[in-house]
């Protein structure tokens, strides 16, 4: 277990970094013994911080719910992080070009809950009776630590990706909201393009078979931390697509059949 002298400090780097648009080194690097439960404090710590500059949390993101994903980090397990109000961006807005250090963007269905979600044995169901709706969405990813250390070669790891809040940056949702009842979730899916090229496309079976499942891990995960999901929280279920690397002048657009699309654009 990292002092908390050092949850404290790595916290205020992350902050800082993403003020200054900068990075930080590995903290995989520079703390080796450091485990999934430090990451999640630092990111506390880090989130606290944000509580106290005044920006407000409108939900979750729950990242790493492809086995792609998890093999590329040698994991098994997904990984959480929190939403808020400053990261939220309308369908076809554009994201000034001084805002992100390197974004890279995913599509994921959205659910915006009506009725809080606690327990152990919550199920999938649970989640779909608790759901108000049901948006396309694209979520911004940045990394306020590096992606590899420039002398050693490390590549950065879980305990790097969860501490940086999950790599969340942004939120974008468009489309046309519906019941969660009305769509075969694990069917519906994404045509995802940069420039009007087609760089991905998925289903949201990719997301632990079923994009509901990533939400029932999350519920299950804040109870044994004694806390749940609550109404009105906006949920971004997991991606099912690679992340896509965008550059100035980029426009993503994620065309999701039935549900509509949604899209943005970086000036």
């Amino acid at each position: 277990m990292l002092a908390d002298a050092d949850i404290a400090a790595i916290a205020g780097e992350l902050d800082a970094a993403e003020r200054s648009r900068t990075q930080i080194p590995l903290i995989s690097g520079r703390f080796p013994e450091a485990d999934m439960a430090d990451a999640y404090r630092i990111q506390d710590r880090w989130v606290a911080l944000k509580d106290a500059a005044g920006r407000k949390r409108i939900g979750w993101k729950i990242g790493l719910t492809s086995r792609a994903m998890q093999a590329a980090l040698q994991i098994n397990t997904p990984d959480s992080g929190i939403l808020f109000d400053d990261m939220r961006f309308q369908d076809g807005d554009a994201v000034p070009e001084d805002r992100f250090i390197q974004p890279r963007v995913e599509a994921e269905i959205a659910f915006v809950l009506k009725a809080p979600l606690r327990g152990a044995e919550v199920t999938v169901c649970d989640v779909l009776n608790a759901t108000d709706y049901i948006l396309p969405a694209l979520e911004i990813l940045d990394t306020r630590v590096q992606r590899q250390d420039p002398q050693t070669g490390a590549m950065r790891n879980i305990i790097d990706t969860i501490a940086d809040n999950a790599a969340n940056a942004g939120i974008v949702t468009g489309g046309r909201p519906m019941r969660p009842l009305d769509a075969d979730l694990r069917w519906m899916g994404a045509i995802v393009s940069r420039n009007a090229v087609v760089e991905e496309t998925g289903l949201g079976a990719g997301v632990l078979n079923h994009p509901a499942m990533g939400i029932v891990w999350l519920v299950r995960r804040l109870h044994s931390l004694g806390a749940g999901l609550v109404a009105g929280e906006v949920v971004l279920s997991g991606s099912f697509i690679r992340p896509i690397e965008t550059r100035h002048g980029d426009t993503i657009t994620a065309d999701f059949g039935k549900a509509g699309t949604v899209s943005v654009h970086f000036r």
